[in-house]
């Protein structure tokens, strides 16, 4: 290797060389800063709020949400096809159990049933021509005068007539209820809340020709949480709030509560029905209903603004007599009226920040607020 070589390689190295130490000393600065506000952070004093976890008797207020359903609806329609003849009743009607609402063109069904009933009557005729045969061949069977074979061909002719008088009834009576099907009936009391078709339209056997809802009373339907569920019970009192009507309150029942939760949701369905029977209320309005629970006596509870939620869990900083945080894990109640009741994670005279969280974390100093602990 001559000359030129080595002074190559040596400034390579060289400059490998140097690189590393700058590469070495901007990493140490950079880790060093960072230590450094690490430390700062921690050591640092933060003024914030606090309060202590206490002991005190709620009575737990629960607000859950549901719609105003009626509390019976249908979709009517007729049994057979035909032309709308007459319609009786339009959007808003109040009508009655066994009302007709509307009537289809019966004339051909009419028709056609008269044409059944003649069938009828020809039928028994047949019947009765058969039977007296065969009572006349019975006799002369007696007798000697006729044959088994002419007596066994009587009977059979005169179970062949009562056969075709058998379906001749049928008949009638399905062209009898054809033609009665071309009433539309509404099955109960309600109201008349959708109209599809207008006289003279055309409609197919099953099609819904109205819509009827009994709105004298109103469900809700809610959702109860499994950690309410057991103060809960059928026939208890409660108010449903309407927002869409300035936020009124009307009273309500809790008339049905589901056996088995809803799963993973870990929920029970339930119904609270309200009395509509002055139509003040509409069906399908969004409600409130507010259930107010068991007073629970001795319970430990911190105010709601000390939750700090982490990864869909309650949590709460807790200041010790130095002044140093820490957080904890919290299992929870009732949470409503800006209490939060803790079941696991505290234990009575825990000091909790309620003010300034967002500027701590676990092992920060922090300076309650002069004006004392709130």
């Amino acid at each position: 290797m001559d000359w030129h070589d080595k002074r190559v390689k040596y400034t390579v190295i060289a400059v490998v060389a140097i690189t590393a130490v700058i590469s070495l000393q901007i990493f140490n600065k950079v880790m060093g800063a960072r230590e450094k506000a690490k430390k700062a952070a921690i050591g640092k004093n933060i003024q914030v709020s606090t309060t202590f976890a206490t002991r005190q008797t709620i009575k737990p207020l629960i607000k859950l949400t549901g719609n105003l359903d009626p509390l019976w609806q249908a979709d009517l329609g007729a049994k057979v096809s035909g032309h709308l003849a007459q319609v009786n009743a339009k959007v808003g009607d109040v009508v009655g159990a066994g009302q007709v609402l509307a009537t289809l063109d019966s004339g051909e069904l009419t028709a056609v049933a008269n044409s059944t009933k003649g069938s009828v009557f020809d039928a028994r005729a047949s019947l009765a021509s058969a039977e007296t045969t065969l009572a006349r061949y019975e006799k002369l069977y007696e007798t000697g005068a006729i044959s088994k074979a002419d007596l066994d061909n009587s009977r059979f002719t005169r179970d062949m007539a009562a056969g075709k008088l058998a379906a001749a009834e049928g008949n009638y009576d399905n062209a009898v209820s054809k033609m009665n099907g071309t009433d539309v009936v509404s099955p109960q009391a309600g109201t008349v809340v959708k109209r599809y078709f207008q006289e003279g339209y055309y409609a197919a056997a099953g099609t819904a020709l109205f819509n009827v809802a009994d709105t004298t009373s109103l469900v809700a339907k809610i959702n109860i949480p499994e950690g309410q569920i057991g103060g809960v019970t059928l026939g208890a009192k409660c108010q449903v709030e309407i927002p869409a009507m300035n936020s009124m309150k009307v009273d309500g029942v809790v008339t049905k509560i589901a056996q088995v939760a809803d799963v993973p949701a870990r929920t029970f369905a339930a119904e609270v029905t309200v009395n509509n029977s002055d139509n003040s209320l509409r069906g399908g309005l969004f409600a409130n209903v507010l259930l107010q629970m068991a007073e629970k006596a001795n319970v430990l509870t911190i105010p709601q603004s000390a939750i700090v939620m982490r990864e869909d869990q309650r949590t709460v900083y807790v200041v010790d007599s130095e002044g140093h945080v820490s957080r904890k894990v919290l299992d929870t109640g009732y949470i409503g009226d800006g209490i939060v009741e803790v079941l696991k994670g505290l234990s009575e005279k825990d000091e909790v920040v309620v003010s300034g969280q967002n500027r701590i974390r676990e092992g920060s100093v922090v300076i309650r607020n002069k004006d004392g602990n709130s």
